[in-house]
């Protein structure tokens, strides 16, 4: 007989990401031995990204999909409902998502942005354009935001925020460097906290 206490099943967490995926590799160490929520599946616009190989190693399922495919097919919903996804986390995910899948998982998909939000967000705004925006305007602090994910690039509601001085000979590399610091720090915290909360789990304690 199915175990249907929904305490007692685990949260299955969905990364969609377009590049070397060192956060969705984080994310899926973090979880790997949780009682509550585990990494099953990978989502990927780009075949030649550096997540693919890292979610092959920790034995992540890889799902390949192309930008048409996004827009227009119900292939990836159908993707998401076979592993039976109850959250969506896009780490460094570059394409703009799109509205008929988060009218599938309202409050339930969330972006690791590298700035503090609402400086630095929109199109076009990722990566090394951020932090090299950031040294050319002067900025004496730069940071993560982890916000939902909403119909506008980077305007979801703001969950979290850290922040990392900027030093005025700080290079956009060493920016990069700060940036990534909190982000392996930060975000997988946020998000089990956020589905403890949201899924009401009782506290595990920790800070």
């Amino acid at each position: 007989m199915p175990d249907t206490n929904p305490l007692q099943m685990k949260k299955k967490i969905a990364i969609f990401a377009s590049g070397n995926g060192s956060n969705a590799e984080n994310l899926i160490q973090y979880f790997k031995n949780s009682d509550f929520a585990e990494v099953v599946l990978v989502l990927t616009n780009n075949k030649n990204a550096g997540v693919i190989s890292k979610a092959t190693l920790l034995n992540v399922q890889v799902y390949e999909f192309t930008k048409n495919q996004l827009y227009t097919e119900n292939d990836i919903y159908d993707a998401l409902q076979f592993a039976k996804i109850d959250w969506i986390i896009l780490a460094g995910f570059l394409l703009k998502f799109p509205e008929t899948l988060l009218k599938h998982y309202p409050d339930k998909v969330v972006n690791i942005h590298p700035a503090l939000l609402p400086k630095y967000g929109g199109k076009g705004m990722y990566g090394m354009h951020i932090h090299k925006a950031v040294v050319e305007n002067k900025e004496t602090e730069t940071g993560i935001t982890i916000h939902y994910v909403n119909e506008n690039y980077d305007e979801g509601k703001i969950i979290f925020q850290a922040k990392a001085e900027v030093l005025n000979t700080d290079t956009p590399e060493l920016i990069a460097e700060k940036i990534h610091i909190l982000e392996q720090k930060y975000f997988p915290k946020v998000i089990e906290k956020l589905i403890l909360t949201n899924e009401n789990y009782p506290s595990f304690g920790g800070g």
